[in-house]
């Protein structure tokens, strides 16, 4: 119990995108298709960035937890394209349950692609076939149905919601909570091939 052994963030591909480790290099792209965009960080807990040097400022403290198994954080680059169009990162949210939990965001210009359930599948695998993970769980706001289609699509479950127990950029609100079990997964995928 509580002793989890992980990797951490690896570069992992699927059929359209490559998911990748972010460097300060990124910070222009991730400020121009994202990261500046107050529609984007709506539903979010972070503010957009008023400048791109606020962007690189953070994305060298992300650099430095590279280091940590436990820090998983992918820029998601279109490979046709090469450009970087959001971010996904899970964090450990309880050891003793091996549990994870899932957040992402993706610029506008990408909506309605399937690129983040495509990348949020991917992640839920590898956390589970190559790191500890027995659960994982991810939380939108009830305002934000797009993002539970999201979770529904990489095969989470829907588990139930809180009231006035999120605070995001909006304030207090109602959170909607998604998670998929190993064994459900592991079922899942037999079923799939």
């Amino acid at each position: 119990m509580g002793k989890m052994e992980n990797i951490g963030t690896i570069q992992l591909q699927t059929e359209r995108l490559i998911l990748r480790l972010l460097t300060t290099k990124d910070a222009q792209q991730m400020f121009d298709h994202w990261a500046s965009d107050p529609k984007v960080t709506k539903y979010l807990t972070w503010k957009p960035y008023p400048t791109v040097k606020d962007v690189e400022n953070n994305l060298s403290e992300y650099q430095k937890n590279y280091i940590d198994p436990d820090y998983f954080f992918w820029g998601i680059e279109e490979q046709a394209t090469q450009q970087l169009i959001g971010t996904i990162s899970a964090s450990v949210a309880d050891k003793n349950t091996q549990t994870a939990e899932i957040g992402y965001c993706i610029g506008q210009n990408w909506w309605n692609n399937g690129y983040t359930s495509e990348a949020l599948e991917k992640v839920i695998g590898y956390l589970f076939e190559y790191n500890d993970f027995k659960r994982i769980e991810a939380v939108h706001d009830a305002d934000n149905p797009a993002s539970g289609k999201v979770m529904q699509k990489a095969g989470m479950t829907y588990e139930g919601m809180t009231h006035q127990r999120l605070v995001n950029n909006r304030g207090i609100v109602d959170g909607v909570y998604y998670a998929i079990l190993k064994k459900d997964y592991k079922r899942r995928k037999t079923n799939n091939t």
